[in-house]
């Protein structure tokens, strides 16, 4: 007999539970296929855990389907943790979970968990049953299933994926829009291909925002992340201070943000709790943070960090300062598309205090990013940074200048600086 704390659902209306999710699961449209699909080939077929974290609403139980459609051949079971029935799913209820499917489906060596993250201590069942030759492919909206947390509780069994709002070539195959084969643009290519950044950068690319306009998804997604996601997970006494913070953030996205000020202008008490607060909100895939590139690791920690906003229409759509200044939406586009590829992202400063948006070690890349960058001073401005950092970092091989609509190579002190408009960039760099 199931205790106070275990699964408060008999046996038979399980099933009946089991068999409405895979019946609502195969059945659905599983929408335009997301651009990581065609590469998940080989961690599907792998023996380990493929895990799959993201935002809220940012399309994993998608990804999910399009996986079964693409890979599985109906050779799998489907658990959404998600459903209200299974609200008090605890670890030692997996066993009745199993034998209950095999029971409807018959044995089966795949299986597909949406949202794990609801059930305590899941990583035991998973590792027992892996450990067995079980395949599990398993989605989650908190960042911990890609931290050393996770690796510590599925040690060597586990490949780990982020899906991140729709990029903007996805973006416009969701609209519909052609995407030109090739280079150069013609005229009516860069006019069209304009006109939808500018409504990316709007819009942004939470799949659910962009097909219910009418709805306030953003505003209904991120209140949810706040209390359900981070108060409720972490016991928070004071929610309305990191309402505060989030909402300072979501406004001030691609500004330098110093942990200390945000102590006092809060009065959030001290420092760890900003800290504590940030590690949160960064978890649940609402904000990154970009640390100042430095020879010293300690520079690095106290240093003034960027954050960015995980989608340019949701800080828009809380964030009510940020739509007001288009340099800081681009670079945070920019971010983005970066972010999806690595993970080793700092911001530069030289000794004259020119700041370079973007420095990318691996790819040896210095990388600014100007709204506006015809009028002369914007400029120059810019450049200036740009030579500043190649002067004073010998390592830099590359340099990019992202600007909204101008396309060219300016040539000064020795440097040849690749001048693109953002849509062309993210969609063919």
């Amino acid at each position: 007999m199931p205790t106070d704390t275990q699964l408060k659902i008999k046996p038979d209306a399980l099933a009946a539970v089991l068999k409405e999710q895979y019946e609502a699961f195969t059945q659905r449209d599983s929408g335009m296929p997301r651009e990581i699909l065609a590469d998940l080939a080989d961690s599907v077929a792998a023996p380990q855990v493929l895990v799959i974290t993201g935002l809220r609403r940012v399309g994993k139980s998608t990804l999910l389907a399009q996986i079964a459609a693409r890979y599985l051949k109906d050779n799998f079971y489907f658990v959404s943790f998600e459903d209200e029935r299974l609200l008090n799913f605890q670890v030692t209820d997996f066993d009745l979970l199993q034998e209950t499917l095999i029971s409807i489906f018959g044995e089966r060596k795949t299986f597909l968990f949406d949202e794990i993250q609801n059930v305590p201590e899941w990583e035991r069942f998973v590792r027992r049953l892996h450990d067995q030759g079980y395949k599990f492919i398993i989605t989650g909206s908190n960042a911990s299933l890609l931290s050393e947390e996770l690796g510590t509780r599925l040690t060597g069994r586990s490949l780990r994926i982020e899906l991140f709002p729709f990029s903007f070539r996805e973006f416009l195959l969701f609209q519909n829009v052609k995407i030109p084969d090739s280079r150069p643009l013609t005229t009516r290519q860069r006019g069209l291909l304009r006109r939808q950044f500018d409504l990316y950068a709007r819009s942004g690319g939470i799949p659910d925002a962009l097909k219910f306009p009418e709805l306030d998804i953003h505003k209904t997604m991120y209140s949810d992340v706040l209390y359900r996601d981070i108060a409720a997970r972490y016991k928070l006494a004071n929610a309305r201070s990191l309402q505060e913070l989030s909402f300072f953030l979501l406004a001030n996205a691609a500004n330098l943000v110093s942990f200390n000020k945000l102590k006092n202008l809060l009065r959030l008490g001290s420092v760890n709790t900003v800290k504590n607060y940030i590690a949160y909100l960064e978890n649940s895939w609402l904000f990154f943070t970009v640390h100042k590139y430095a020879a010293s690791i300690k520079e690095q920690q106290i240093a003034p960090k960027k954050v960015y906003s995980i989608d340019s229409g949701l800080a828009r759509s809380v964030g009510f300062a940020f739509s007001e200044n288009r340099g800081r939406m681009l670079e945070n586009i920019v971010f983005l598309h970066l972010r999806r590829r690595q993970r080793e992202i700092f911001y530069y400063k030289t000794a004259e205090n020119y700041e370079v948006d973007f420095w990318l070690p691996a790819d040896k890349i210095l990388l600014q990013t100007a709204s506006g960058v015809f009028q002369t001073q914007t400029r120059e401005r810019e450049v200036r940074a740009l030579i500043s950092a190649a002067q004073s970092l010998k390592r830099a091989r590359k340099y990019i200048l992202i600007t909204e609509n101008l396309n060219s190579v300016i040539r000064q002190s020795g440097l040849s600086i690749q001048v693109k408009p953002a849509y062309e960039w993210l969609l063919f760099d």
